[in-house]
C-alpha cells in the first residue's frame, strides 16, 4: 500500500532537531502552499510497536517505515515524520509520532513524549490514538499514561484549537464496539477529570476542546483481509474531513498552508524552550511573519514591474497623461495579489500588513509623483511666462493679462494634478500649487518691476536729453532770466514726462500711492538732472566768464568785431564785459529752482564791480565792507544744499578772472594808442610853418627851374608807390622797431619790382591778370592792417 508519492520526510529527529530544509522541500514537492486553508493534518500517537506506521501506510497510502516482526519488537519511528496522504481530498498531511513507553528512551525520559504530543495537538486537526483492545477498562493499561500526557499538554495551550481525537482500537475481540465505546469514554472522562486544569478551565467540559470518535480494527496479523476492509472504510471518513460534518468540520485557528512551515517551526521552538504555547498569539505571529513575507514579495514585484518602470522612466522626461490612473492600477494589482495570498490569515494582521504594503508602495512611487508635479509646475510656469509676454507684446494691459493667465494656468495645473493623483494616497498638490502661485506672483512682480523700470528709464533718458543741452545752452547764454527759463523748461518737460508716464502705467492698475511715489521720483530725477548739470557748469564757470568777457569786449552791439580806432571808451566797455561775466557767476553761484529771491547778484555786483570804480576814502570803506560780505561759505537766504559756488570761491574766481582778462584790456589799449600814432605821422603845425618860412627861397628856386619840379614830382610818385606797395603805415602799427626792420628787409625787392613793372608797362606787355593780382595783393595788405591792430 506504500506509495512514493507520499514524500515521507523526517520533520523532527530523535534529538529534537527541526528539519527546516526537509519541510520546505516537502511543501514545495507536494505543492502545499497553494492549498490555502483547504488542507488537513492527521497525527497518530500511541505505544511503541503498536502498529502506528502500519496503520498510517494502509490508511493513507504513505510510506512510513514499519517494524520488522521477525527481528523483534523495537523502536521503528524516531522523532516525528510527515508524509502526504495519497488520494485524499482535500490535501491531507499524515504525521507519524515516535511511540510512547519505549525502552530506548527509558522510563523517566518522558520529556520528548510530552513535547511531541503537544506539537501534534498544536498543528493537527485529527489525532489518531492507537490503543489495544485488551487495555480498555484496565486501570494500569498502556493507554492511561498516553491520555494523561495528551490532556496535560493540552492545558499548556491557552486557547487550544478544537481537535478530533479518533481512538483506534486495535485487534478487536468479539465484544461489540457498542459495549467497548461507553467504557472507553468513561475512562477518558475520568482521566480528564483527574488532570489538573487552570483556574479558567476548572469546569470546562471535554467536548469544548475535543471531538471524541471511536473505531475498532481487526488484527492485522491474524485477520489481514478483514483489517484491510475496515481500514478502507475508515479511509473514506478522511475524504472532505474539514467540510461541515466531517471529522474536523468544526476545527478552529487553522494556519494557511503557505505558513505551515513557519508555524511548525515556531511552535516547536516554543515547545523546546519549555514555554507555554499561546496558540492565538502564535496564530497572530505566524500571520504576521507570513503576511509580511507576502507583502515584501509583492513590493519587490512592484519594484520590478515593467509597467511601473516604464511609467517611472517616462516621468523623468516630462509630464505623463493619465499618470494617476495608471499608477493606481499597478498598485491595485499588487494589493489584489496580496489579498489572494493572505486571505486565510488573521484578519487584523492581514489588514495591518496590507496597509503597510500600501504605505511602502506609495513611498516607492512618491518620488515619481513629486517629479511629475514638478514637471507640471515647471510647464505651467513656462506657459504663464510665454502667454504673459505675448499679451504684453500685443498691447494688452498688464494687470488684466496677469489676472487672465493666472486663472487659466492655475486651472490647467489643477487638472494636471488631479490627473496625477493616486487613488490610494491623499497626498494632494496644495504645496506645489501654492509654490506655483507664489512663483507666478513673483514672476509677475518681476515683470511688472522690469516694465515699470523700462518705462521709467526711457522717460529718464528723454528727460536727460530734453534738459541737458537746453540747460547748458541757457547757462552759456547767461540771459537776463536764466533760472526763470530753466524753471519753465523743467516744468514743461517734467509735466510732459509725468503725463506720458501716467498713460503708460494705466494698464498696471497701480494704487494711487505708488503712482504718486513714482511720479514724485520722476520729478525728483528731472530736478536732479538740472542740478547735476548746474554743478557741472559751475565747474566750468571761469571758462564761461572769460568767453563772455571776450565776446562782449571784442564785439560791438551788432556782434561785429571791434576795431580800436581810438574813439572807443575802453573803460566802459570793460565794465560792461565784466558785468556780463559777473552775471554768469551770479547765475552759477546757487541753484534757483524754488522761485525764491536771493541777494547773490546784488552782493556780487556791489562787492566786485562797484569797488573797481571807488576812489574816495569813504568809498574805500564801503568797498572793504562789501568785500567782507564775501568772506563766508554760505549765501544769505540760500539753502546749503543749493550752493554751487560759495562767496569765498566767487571772490577767488573773480580775482583769477581779472588776472586772466587784464591782458586783453591791455592789448586793446595798446592797439588804440598804436592806431592813434599811425594816423598822426605828419609833423606838428609849428614845424610846418617853420619849414614854409625857412624854405621859401628853395620854393622860389623850384618855381624858376621846372626841371627840379619834374624831378620832385617823379620822386613823389615813386615814393608814393613804394609807400602803398609796402604799406608802411601798417608796418608801423606794430611798433617802430618792428616797422623799420620789416621795411629794411622789403625795401630793395619792392623798388626792383616797381622798376620792372614800369618797364613792362612801357613796353605794353602787362596782362590784366597781373594787374588784377597786384591790386588784390595791395588790397589784402590794407585790410590786414586793421585786423592786426585789433588782435
Amino acid at each position: 500500500m506504500a506509495n512514493d508519492g507520499s514524500c515521507a520526510t523526517q520533520l523532527i529527529d530523535g534529538d529534537g532537531e527541526f528539519n527546516v530544509a526537509g519541510l520546505d522541500n516537502f511543501i514545495k514537492t507536494v505543492n502545499l502552499a497553494s492549498c490555502g486553508l483547504s488542507y488537513a493534518v492527521v497525527a497518530i500517537m500511541g505505544p511503541q510497536s503498536s502498529g502506528k506506521s502500519t496503520l498510517m501506510n494502509h490508511l493513507f497510502h504513505t510510506s512510513f517505515r514499519e517494524m520488522d516482526a521477525f527481528r523483534g519488537r523495537s523502536q521503528t519511528t524516531k522523532g516525528i515524520w510527515i508524509a502526504k496522504c495519497v488520494g485524499i481530498e482535500p490535501a491531507t498531511i499524515a504525521m507519524d509520532l515516535e511511540g510512547t513507553d519505549g525502552r530506548e528512551r527509558g522510563e523517566d525520559d518522558t520529556a520528548f513524549e510530552k513535547q511531541s504530543a503537544l506539537f501534534a495537538l498544536a498543528v493537527s486537526d485529527i489525532v489518531l490514538i492507537n490503543m489495544w483492545c485488551h487495555d480498555i477498562g484496565r486501570e494500569q493499561a498502556a493507554n492511561k499514561p498516553l491520555l494523561k500526557t495528551v490532556f496535560q499538554v493540552m492545558m499548556r495551550l491557552f486557547s487550544p484549537r478544537k481537535t478530533t481525537l479518533l481512538f483506534v482500537i486495535r485487534d478487536k475481540t468479539k465484544t461489540p464496539l457498542e459495549h467497548l465505546e461507553p467504557i472507553l469514554r468513561e475512562d477518558i472522562q475520568k482521566i480528564w477529570d483527574s488532570v489538573r486544569k487552570p483556574q479558567a478551565h476548572q469546569h470546562t467540559p471535554l467536548s469544548e476542546f475535543f471531538n471524541v470518535e471511536v473505531t475498532a480494527l481487526s488484527s492485522y496479523e491474524d485477520k489481514e483481509d478483514k483489517f484491510n476492509e475496515e481500514v478502507a472504510l475508515l479511509r473514506q471518513r478522511f475524504f472532505h474531513s474539514i467540510a461541515p460534518g466531517g471529522l474536523a468540520g468544526d476545527r478552529r485557528g487553522v494556519v494557511p498552508a503557505s505558513a505551515f512551515s513557519i508555524s511548525a517551526q515556531q511552535i516547536w521552538k516554543v515547545i523546546r524552550e519549555n514555554r507555554d504555547l499561546d496558540l492565538p498569539a502564535h496564530k497572530v505571529m505566524v500571520a504576521t511573519v507570513r503576511c509580511e513575507e507576502i507583502a515584501n514579495e509583492k513590493l519587490n514585484q512592484l519594484q520590478s514591474d515593467k509597467g511601473w518602470l516604464e511609467l517611472e522612466e517616462a516621468v523623468q522626461l516630462g509630464p505623463v497623461r493619465g499618470f494617476g490612473e495608471k499608477l493606481s492600477s499597478i498598485i491595485d494589482a499588487s494589493l489584489s495579489q496580496y489579498d489572494e495570498e493572505a486571505i486565510f490569515f488573521e484578519e487584523s494582521v492581514r489588514n495591518a500588513k496590507r496597509k503597510q504594503l500600501e504605505s511602502k508602495a506609495l513611498d516607492l512611487v512618491y518620488p515619481a509623483y513629486t517629479t511629475l508635479l514638478e514637471h507640471i509646475h515647471a510647464k505651467a510656469l513656462d506657459d504663464f511666462k510665454t502667454k504673459l509676454e505675448q499679451s504684453l507684446n500685443n498691447g494688452e494691459g498688464f494687470a488684466s493679462s496677469v489676472r487672465t493667465w493666472t486663472r487659466t494656468i492655475m486651472d490647467e495645473f489643477d487638472k494636471g494634478s488631479a490627473d496625477a493623483a493616486v487613488r490610494h494616497a491623499n497626498w494632494g498638490a496644495s504645496k506645489v500649487r501654492d509654490k506655483l502661485r507664489h512663483d507666478i506672483d513673483s514672476h509677475a512682480s518681476s515683470v511688472r518691476a522690469a516694465k515699470l523700470s523700462e518705462i521709467t528709464t526711457n522717460l529718464e533718458k528723454k528727460l536727460t536729453k530734453a534738459l541737458t543741452k537746453p540747460v547748458e545752452s541757457l547757462f552759456e547764454s547767461g540771459g537776463k532770466d536764466t533760472w526763470l527759463s530753466i524753471r519753465a523748461l523743467l516744468k514743461r518737460e517734467t509735466e510732459s514726462a509725468v503725463s506720458e508716464f501716467s498713460a503708460s502705467v494705466a494698464g498696471f492698475e497701480l494704487d494711487e500711492e505708488t503712482v504718486e511715489r513714482m511720479e514724485r521720483s520722476l520729478r525728483d530725477y528731472a530736478r536732479k538732472v538740472v542740478e547735476n548739470k548746474a554743478r557741472e557748469e559751475a565747474g566750468k564757470i571761469l571758462i564761461r566768464m572769460k568767453d563772455r568777457f571776450s565776446t562782449v569786449f571784442n564785439h560791438d552791439n551788432d556782434s561785429l568785431p571791434r576795431v580800436w580806432t581810438g574813439k572807443e571808451d575802453i573803460r566802459a566797455i570793460t565794465r560792461d564785459a565784466r558785468s556780463a561775466s559777473l552775471k554768469l557767476l551770479s547765475d552759477m553761484a546757487a541753484i534757483r529752482l524754488d522761485e525764491k529771491p536771493d541777494p547773490i547778484g546784488s552782493i556780487l555786483h556791489s562787492s566786485l564791480i562797484d569797488k573797481t570804480s571807488a576812489s574816495t576814502s569813504s568809498q574805500l570803506v564801503t568797498r572793504e565792507a562789501s568785500a567782507d560780505t564775501l568772506a563766508s561759505s554760505t549765501w544769505e537766504e540760500v539753502s546749503p544744499e543749493d550752493v554751487l559756488i560759495t562767496p569765498m570761491q566767487c571772490k577767488a574766481l573773480w580775482r583769477q578772472f581779472l588776472g586772466e582778462t587784464e591782458y586783453t584790456v591791455t592789448q586793446a589799449i595798446s592797439a588804440q594808442e598804436a592806431f592813434k600814432r599811425s594816423n598822426n605821422w605828419l609833423p606838428p603845425p609849428w614845424a610846418i610853418m617853420a619849414m614854409v618860412i625857412l624854405g621859401f627861397n628853395e620854393f622860389m628856386m623850384l618855381l624858376k627851374n621846372p626841371l627840379y619840379l619834374l624831378f620832385i614830382f617823379v620822386a613823389y610818385l615813386l615814393g608814393k608807390a613804394v609807400w602803398v606797395q609796402m604799406d608802411i603805415a601798417g608796418e608801423f602799427r606794430h611798433g617802430t622797431l618792428p616797422g623799420l626792420l620789416s621795411i629794411s628787409s622789403r625795401f630793395l625787392p619792392t623798388v626792383m619790382n616797381l622798376i620792372k613793372r614800369l618797364a613792362e608797362e612801357a613796353q605794353g606787355n602787362q596782362t590784366p591778370e597781373e594787374s588784377q593780382g597786384s591790386a588784390s595783393q595791395t588790397q589784402r595788405r590794407r585790410t590786414n592792417a586793421p585786423q592786426a591792430e585789433f588782435s
